[in-house]
């Protein structure tokens, strides 16, 4: 008598597994109900829901009135914005900020974990570790408080220079005050994602590699960064997308009235102009201005790096 293929046997006890599972479903709907009903709430409530306050971008928003008794203005709030002379100062400011931290930025933790990668004492690699994963605990407005002292006329790097010059207050050196203190803050914590991308590296490839002869620059170019391409290439569309948020608290807190021509950017601008002026509808319409051109860029980077990728992106 002959027997049944093994592949057989394994598809049939595997959609018999699949079909009880799903029995098990229909008579415990209740239970699954019950833990899932939270979270789907939750995301509705805090996620979908406030989606409806971008209609304030067309409105001339009064908060006693409501969205549904304010008065309906179109795109009168978007033309104004794109036609007021401090436009292009706004957008120039924050595209500069981003491209440059983009630029300078997002080589650092990779940089960092290939650094990470070479120390083989498992002990030392993880006092480094711990010490460069600090600053991201650090909040930051305390960070820009940290900032302010070092570069104050009495601070720290001054004291070292032997000068006397408030850093605060030239609007040339708030770009690289901001860049320098985001990579310093958060290099070290964003090297995590690749350096668990490079323990997937094949250390046989690198133990050949070295036999071989290839130098450091070799053993990366040929071993360990197919090992973090793609997670790269994921990040760096990611960072595209979001180019126009540029971080409202820390440009904020750097901000004073000497810097003002570099330091304003669109994030701050919303702030002022919606929380401290009172203008909700003027102020929503410049941030919807802002994510549409976040989304536009998302899509356009993710677009160019498919075809530059063989097909693949996000």
């Amino acid at each position: 008598m002959s027997k049944a293929p093994a592949n057989a046997v394994a598809v049939k006890g595997g959609g018999s597994k699949m079909h009880n599972t799903l029995v098990y479903i229909r008579q415990h709907w209740q239970l699954y109900v019950l833990f899932m009903l939270p979270a789907f709430a939750l995301t509705i409530i805090f996620r979908y829901v406030p989606m409806g306050g971008v209609l304030i971008a067309f409105m001339d928003y009064n908060p006693f009135r409501g969205i549904l008794g304010s008065e309906w203005v179109g795109f009168e709030h978007f033309q104004r914005f794109l036609s007021s002379p401090d436009f292009m100062r706004y957008l120039m400011n924050t595209l500069k900020l981003s491209v440059y931290g983009l630029l300078w930025g997002f080589p650092a933790p990779i940089l960092l974990a290939f650094l990470l990668n070479r120390i083989l004492s498992k002990s030392i690699k993880q006092k480094i570790q711990l010490v460069l994963y600090m600053p991201n605990f650090i909040s930051v407005i305390v960070l820009c408080g940290i900032v302010r002292i070092l570069l104050s006329p009495t601070g720290m790097i001054n004291s070292l220079l032997g000068t006397n010059t408030n850093f605060m207050t030239m609007p040339q050196a708030f770009r690289t005050i901001y860049i320098a203190s985001g990579i310093w803050q958060g290099a070290g914590w964003a090297s995590i994602i690749y350096t668990a991308a490079l323990s997937n590296a094949s250390k046989e490839l690198k133990e050949a590699a070295v036999i071989d002869g290839a130098n450091i620059i070799q053993q990366i170019k040929a071993v360990e960064w197919p090992a973090i391409k793609d997670t790269v290439l994921i990040q760096f569309i990611m960072s595209v997308g979001n180019i126009m948020s540029v971080g409202f608290e820390k440009a904020y807190a750097l901000q004073t009235d000497m810097n003002m021509s570099t330091s304003e950017i669109i994030s701050t601008y919303v702030y002022k102009k919606g929380l401290l002026d009172g203008d909700y509808g003027f102020s929503t319409a410049v941030g919807l201005f802002n994510t549409v051109i976040n989304v536009i860029l998302l899509v356009s980077m993710n677009a160019l790096v498919k075809k530059m990728n063989d097909g693949k992106g996000i």
